[in-house]
Order: C-alpha cells, then structure tokens, then sequence
C-alpha cells in the first residue's frame, strides 16, 4: 500500500499564492508519474498538472498553465504545486494521485483551497 498525504491548502485571497505538498509513504513502488487534480462542488474532477517521476517532464492543465508549476522533491517522495496569481475559480479540493502504467492507482484525501476576498 501506498499513503499520499496533502497538505497547504487554506484560504487565500484573489491574487495570492499557495503551495501544496503531498508526500509519498508506504511500501516502495515505482511511478510512471505523480499528478494534481481538482473538484469543484458541484462540477467534474479536473486535470491540473503531472510530472513524470523518471524524467520530471511536467504537463499542465490549459486552465493553471502559467500560474501553478509541479516539482518534485530531490528524494522523489514528496510532489508540490506552486500555485500563483489565484482566481476565484480556482476554489476546488485538490487531490494529489500516483500514476502507474495507465491507471491512477493512489490518492490522496484531498485539500481544500477557498479563493475569496
């Protein structure tokens, strides 16, 4: 088994920043890569942004690119998302989920981050 624990979320206002972690524990497996996904009420679970854990290419959801970057830590245990220039409809819980081979395998419980004024 696999443990993805996020944590960053909170309340932040339009314009501001936040950085979210998820870190990795449990038995040792090898990802294809670790990615962000999103929910807001009421809508559809949203692609945001992944990285390949052997090369570090990262891809980006049309709506976040530019304002959030993915890395990851030097151990490979931990992904972050930098998350910038906020907006209103950036409001969701963000999930953090392994990828391996073509399936999203681990998740974690997921983090809520409120964009308000």
């Amino acid at each position: 088994q696999v443990q993805l624990m996020e944590s960053g979320g909170g309340l932040v206002q339009p314009g501001g920043s936040l950085r979210l972690s998820c870190a990795a524990s449990g038995r040792a497996v090898s990802f294809s890569a670790m990615s962000w996904f999103r929910q807001a009420p009421g809508e559809e679970r949203e692609f945001v942004a992944t990285i390949t854990w052997r090369a570090g290419r990262t891809y980006y959801g049309d709506s976040v690119k530019g304002r959030f970057t993915i890395s990851r830590a030097k151990d490979k245990t931990t992904v972050y998302l930098q998350m910038n220039s906020f907006k209103p409809e950036d409001t969701a819980v963000y999930y953090c989920a392994t990828l391996s081979g073509s399936e999203y395998d681990y998740w974690g419980q997921g983090a809520q981050v409120t964009v308000s004024s």
